[in-house]
C-alpha cells in the first residue's frame, strides 16, 4: 500500500475521536431524522390495517409506494443542491418539511368501521393522512441524499476513515431508528396513533436545531457552489432559490396524488430507473475519461443489483411486522412486545455490530486482506438469502399463531449483518466512484434504486394476503408466505454468485479505488 493510498489530503482538518469533527453534526441530525421517519414507518402498516382497515394487500402497496417515493425524491434533491443550493440549505428545507409532515400525522381522525362488506372512513382524514405521506416524502427528498454527500464530503479522495466514517454515520441513523421502534412504535401501538406519531413530529425538530446550530462546525463544506446564482431573479421578480422553494411546496401536491396510486408510482419507478442509466452511462462515454467512465459503470452496475437486498429487507416493516402481530409469541417471558417494535433487533443489532465492522474494515485494510465492494455486496446477498430460508423453514416448524420468537430473531440477525456489508458500504463507494460532478446525481441514484426496491417489497409483502378472508382482511396466507420466503431467499444466493463471478472484474475497473 503506498502513501497516497492512505492519504488524509482533501479531508476536514478539525477532528474528533480520529474522524472530521462534522462528522458528528451529520451523525446528530441524521439520528434525529431516522427517529422520525423509522417510528412513523414501524406504525405505519398497523395504523393502515388497524385504524384505517386496509386489507394486508392494499396496506403493503399503499406502504411500498410511500416509501419507494421516499427514496425517489433525493434524485431531484441531489441535483437541486449539486447545482444550486447546497447541502446545508437543501436538509434546512427538507427538514422542514419534514417536521411539518410527522406533527400533522398527529391528527390521526375517527376509527374506520365495517358496515357489512364496505369499510367506512372519514374521508377528510384520510385525505390529511396522504398528505402527511406527501410532506415526509419532499422532505426526505431534499434532505436524505444530501446529509450523506456531506459526509462524503469532510474526507479526501483516499482517505482510509471514509468507510469507517459512513459506518459511524450509519449507525447514528440505527441509534435514531432503535429510539424510534422502542418508544414511538411502543407509544402508538398501546396508547394512540396520535402520540406516536407526534413524538415523531418532535424528533425531527429536535434534528432541525441540531443541524442549524451545528453549522459553523462544517467549515463552509455544505455551502451553495455558487450563490450569487441563488439571488438571480429569474420568475416574477423571484430568486432561483424561492423558485426551487415553490416548486418544493408545488412537489407536495404531486407526492399526494402519487402517493394513492401505487400503480402509477411503480411505472414511474421502473421507467426513471431505466432512464437513470441510460443517463449517466451515456455521459460516461461522452464527457468522462476511461478511468472515470470504468468506475461510473461499477457503481451503476451495484447500484442497480442493490434492488434484490433492500426489496428483502424493507420487509421489516410491512409483511414481517404482520406476520409478528399474527402469527408469532411476542411474549419473551420477562417483558412482551408490541408487534411494531420487534423492529427494535435491526437498529439494536447495528449499534452492536458496527463499530466491530469498522474496525474490522480497517484492520483488513491496512493488511490488505479487505474485501473489494463488489465482493461485500455478494455476501451481503448470501446472508439475507440463508436468512430468509432459515425464517421460512422455521415458520413451517409450528401451524397456527404462537410461532417462536427464535425466527424473528433469525432473520433480522442475518438481515442485519447483510446490512452492514452493503448499505454504509454502498454510500460510501458513490462518493469514491462517482466524479466530482456527479456525486450528487449518483447518490440520488442509489436512492432511485433504493426507491424500486422499496416499492418491490410493497409488492412482495402484497402476495402474503389472504383473500379468503375477504377483501377487506389483514389476515396473512402463512403457507404461501413461507413458499415465497423460501423462493426469495434462494434467489438472493443466485444473485450472490452472479456478484461473486463479476467482482474480479469490476475491481479492475474500479481502478485502485477499494
Amino acid at each position: 500500500m503506498t502513501t497516497n493510498d492512505v492519504s488524509t489530503i482533501g479531508s476536514q482538518e478539525r477532528e474528533f475521536l480520529g474522524h472530521p469533527i462534522g462528522l458528528t453534526i451529520c451523525f446528530l441530525t441524521e439520528m434525529w431524522e431516522r427517529f422520525s421517519y423509522y417510528g412513523m414507518r414501524a406504525l405505519l402498516i398497523l395504523f393502515l390495517t388497524k385504524h384505517f382497515l386496509f386489507s394486508a394487500g392494499e396496506a403493503s402497496l399503499i406502504y411500498g409506494a410511500y416509501t419507494g417515493l421516499v427514496y425517489l425524491l433525493p434524485v431531484l434533491g441531489g441535483y437541486l443542491a449539486d447545482r444550486y443550493l447546497g447541502s446545508r440549505k437543501a436538509v434546512t428545507f427538507g427538514a422542514i418539511l419534514l417536521v411539518l409532515g410527522h406533527i400533522s400525522l398527529a391528527f390521526e381522525g375517527p376509527q374506520a368501521v365495517l358496515d357489512g362488506d364496505m369499510v367506512v372512513r372519514s374521508e377528510a382524514h384520510l385525505s390529511i393522512f396522504f398528505l402527511s405521506l406527501a410532506l415526509i416524502i419532499t422532505g426526505v427528498g431534499f434532505l436524505k441524499a444530501n446529509i450523506s454527500t456531506i459526509v462524503g464530503a469532510l474526507y479526501g479522495p483516499t482517505d482510509p476513515r471514509r468507510d469507517g466514517g459512513f459506518t459511524i454515520f450509519y449507525m447514528g441513523i440505527n441509534v435514531g431508528s432503535f429510539l424510534a421502534t422502542l418508544i414511538v412504535a411502543g407509544v402508538g401501538e398501546k396508547y394512540g396513533w396520535g402520540y406516536g406519531f407526534g413524538i415523531a413530529g418532535i424528533g425531527m425538530l429536535l434534528g432541525l436545531v441540531v443541524f442549524l446550530k451545528g453549522q459553523s462546525l462544517l467549515d463552509g463544506r455544505a455551502d451553495p457552489p455558487n450563490p450569487e446564482e441563488l439571488t438571480e431573479r429569474i420568475f416574477l421578480g423571484l430568486s432561483r432559490e424561492h423558485v426551487i422553494y415553490i416548486v418544493g411546496v408545488l412537489l407536495v401536491g404531486v407526492m399526494w396524488w402519487l402517493v394513492q396510486n401505487q400503480k402509477v408510482v411503480g411505472n414511474l419507478l421502473g421507467g426513471s430507473g431505466l432512464l437513470m442509466v441510460a443517463i449517466v452511462l451515456v455521459y460516461g462515454f461522452i464527457k468522462c475519461t476511461n478511468v472515470e467512465r470504468e468506475r461510473l459503470m461499477v457503481a451503476t452496475i451495484l447500484i442497480v443489483f442493490q434492488v434484490v437486498f433492500w426489496a428483502l429487507f424493507e420487509q421489516q416493516g410491512s409483511s414481517l411486522t404482520l406476520l409478528a402481530d399474527q402469527q408469532f409469541d411476542l411474549d419473551l417471558g420477562i417483558f412482551s412486545v408490541a408487534a411494531s417494535q420487534v423492529q427494535t433487533m435491526n437498529p439494536l443489532f447495528i449499534i452492536v455490530f458496527a463499530p466491530i465492522f469498522a474496525w474490522a474494515w480497517l484492520w483488513l485494510s491496512k493488511r490488505g486482506w479487505e474485501p473489494s465492494t463488489p465482493a461485500k455486496f455478494a455476501i451481503a446477498m448470501f446472508l439475507v438469502g440463508i436468512g430468509y430460508i432459515l425464517f421460512a423453514y422455521g415458520m413451517g416448524l409450528t401451524d397456527g399463531p404462537g410461532k417462536s420468537f427464535f425466527w424473528l430473531f433469525i432473520i433480522y440477525l442475518f438481515m442485519t449483518l447483510a446490512e452492514l456489508c452493503l448499505s454504509p458500504v454502498g454510500l460510501s463507494m458513490i462518493t469514491k466512484l462517482s466524479v466530482a460532478r456527479l456525486v450528487g446525481m449518483m447518490m440520488g441514484m442509489w436512492f432511485l434504486f433504493t426507491a424500486f426496491a422499496n416499492y418491490v417489497a410493497g409488492f412482495i409483502s402484497s402476495l402474503t394476503g389472504d383473500s379468503a378472508h375477504g377483501a377487506n382482511s389483514a389476515e396473512l396466507d402463512v403457507t404461501a408466505t413461507i413458499d415465497l420466503f423460501h423462493s426469495v431467499g434462494v434467489f438472493a444466493l443466485g444473485v450472490g454468485v452472479v456478484l461473486l463471478v463479476l467482482t474480479p472484474i469490476m475491481r479492475k475497473w474500479m481502478h485502485g479505488v477499494h
